[in-house]
């Protein structure tokens, strides 16, 4: 889906959530305080509307060692193992802080919504993320549906809840547009060739309208 700062919360999980704000390129999601203000919403860690005034460089540097320890242990356990190091600083961070306790508050309309009793600490938003993680990989049905994404030079892993585990992409709309479109133009490449077109190098340039049209068939 669309979302500021071009984060993403399509994993199905929390915390490969987090892991997608960097997927193994140098496209850095979380470039700055804002951008981790961004994400604590958008990832639904704060309800909307959480004063989170205290989040400065500190809690962008835990938060990106966080996340590249979950891409480690997140690999790692699909090859075969994470480490026993990783594993226990994935520990460590779960026990190193309490997750905020949400209330339930009336709004102004009557319905009820969500709020923080206080000002949430990095330590125990980070503590959340990591729960979630051991939660997730110590999950057998959940482990089940975890997937590395098929598209070219895409690090993401996300959960397959599709009908018949068949989704192949982080993404329909990123990766698996990309495929589609890169598919599209090998056919014609060989339907030029075949034709006694000249070709000279591999089609490039910018997606035309009638590629895009074409690719999605």
């Amino acid at each position: 889906m669309a979302v500021p700062c071009d984060l993403r919360f399509d994993c199905g999980r929390l915390c490969l959530d987090l892991a997608a704000t960097a997927d193994g390129t140098a496209a850095e999601r979380l470039t700055g305080p804002d951008q981790l203000r961004a994400w604590l919403t958008g990832a639904g860690l704060v309800p909307h509307g959480t004063p989170l005034d205290g989040v400065d460089g500190g809690w962008l540097g835990h938060f990106r060692a966080l996340r590249e320890l979950l891409v480690r242990v997140v690999h790692d356990e699909l090859r075969g193992g994470a480490d026993g190091a990783d594993l226990a600083l994935l520990n460590s961070a779960a026990a190193a802080g309490q997750p905020p306790a949400p209330s339930a508050v009336r709004a102004a309309d009557g319905t009820l919504t969500r709020a923080l009793t206080g000002p949430p600490e990095c330590a125990g938003l980070l503590a959340a993320v990591a729960r979630d993680a051991i939660g997730l990989l110590t999950d057998a049905v959940a482990r089940g549906q975890l997937r590395q994404c098929e598209g070219e030079s895409c690090t993401l892993v996300y959960l397959d809840t599709s009908r018949g585990r068949r989704r192949r992409w982080c993404s329909s709309e990123v990766c698996g547009n990309r495929e589609r479109v890169a598919r599209h133009r090998r056919r014609t490449m060989v339907r030029r060739e075949q034709s006694g077109d000249a070709v000279t190098g591999p089609v490039t340039g910018p997606v035309t309208a009638a590629e895009k049209f074409s690719a999605g068939r």
